[in-house]
């Protein structure tokens, strides 16, 4: 039998309300926490004010493929990777950490973030999975999210050779090309 500790509870508690506050899906908590599904769901409505999202977490590394996702997705994950390498801490929080710094960081360029923190989360995942990976640019030597079997040595980002109609909207988290 474990004896649970009030201050490993009280550490659980404090790491769930950090990622409620950053909008993680009830999933993430689960998964990412020792404290039950009802302590959970009674956390995040009185954190939140509401109840949580429902339906599936999103699954497809395609999302993360795509331009403008994939310069927020890494920016994200080279921050991580930087944290992870740096500090010796829980995945979460480097998770949480980094997840911080990327929005600390799209406040500092005027972006809209793109990247949720459950999105973020589930990069991770996938790279730990060996699903994603980072390759760095032939042009610019930036790292980049990309699938593991990706042709390295010719591999080119979004920032470099950005695709025909990049930046000309307005849309959430446009990049502008100058």
């Amino acid at each position: 039998m474990r004896v649970k500790s009030i201050l490993s509870e009280a550490r659980q508690i404090e790491r769930a309300v950090q990622l409620i506050q950053l909008g993680a899906r009830l999933q993430v908590l689960e998964s990412e926490t020792e404290l039950s599904y009802e302590r959970l769901l009674r956390l995040y409505k009185e954190v939140s004010g509401r109840s949580p999202s429902k339906g599936q977490l999103p699954f497809s590394t395609d999302w993360f493929m795509t331009w403008q996702p994939n310069i927020h997705a890494s920016l994200f994950l080279n921050i991580h990777e930087y944290l992870n390498k740096a500090a010796v801490v829980d995945e979460i929080d480097t998770v949480i950490k980094a997840y911080q710094l990327y929005l600390e960081q799209t406040q500092v360029l005027d972006l809209e973030p793109m990247l949720s923190i459950t999105r973020a989360w589930r990069l991770v995942k996938f790279v730990d999975n060996g699903m994603l990976t980072l390759t760095p640019c032939s042009k610019c030597g930036g790292h980049f999210v990309t699938h593991p079997h990706e042709i390295a040595r010719h591999y080119v980002c979004g920032l470099c050779n950005p695709p025909a109609r990049a930046g000309k909207g307005r849309s959430r988290g446009a990049i502008q090309v100058h």
